[in-house]
């Protein structure tokens, strides 16, 4: 069983900056890594994704603010929030995808707000 973990939330001000870090276990360099968000009363949506490959893909809410990133080396993924908004306040989730299987963590609050 892959365990995937995310740490990093927090309470930040609009305009501020936090990195958000998830580890997974198990052969992490073949993974998908993605982060996803749900805000109260909305569905889960992607926010960005990297492949093994270092490709990656963000929400147009997202590009130009979010960075996603990885290190297989530490089995970690990284997601740096920029220019952070109250709209961006949600859970934010990770996942680890290899071939049809996908594992989640447990998420991470953050909470954009003055």
């Amino acid at each position: 069983q892959v365990q995937v973990a995310e740490s990093g939330g927090g309470l930040v001000q609009p305009g501020g900056s936090l990195r958000l870090s998830c580890a997974a276990s198990g052969f992490f360099s073949a993974y998908v890594m993605g982060w996803y968000r749900q805000a109260p009363g909305k569905q889960r949506e992607l926010v960005a994704v990297v492949t093994p490959g270092g490709s990656t893909m963000y929400a147009d809410s997202v590009k130009g603010r979010f960075t996603i990133s990885r290190d297989n080396a530490k089995n970690t993924v990284y997601l740096e929030m920029n220019s952070l908004k109250p709209e961006d306040t949600a859970i934010y989730y990770c996942n680890a995808k290899l071939v049809s299987t996908i594992y989640w963590g447990q998420g991470t609050q953050v909470t954009v707000s003055s």
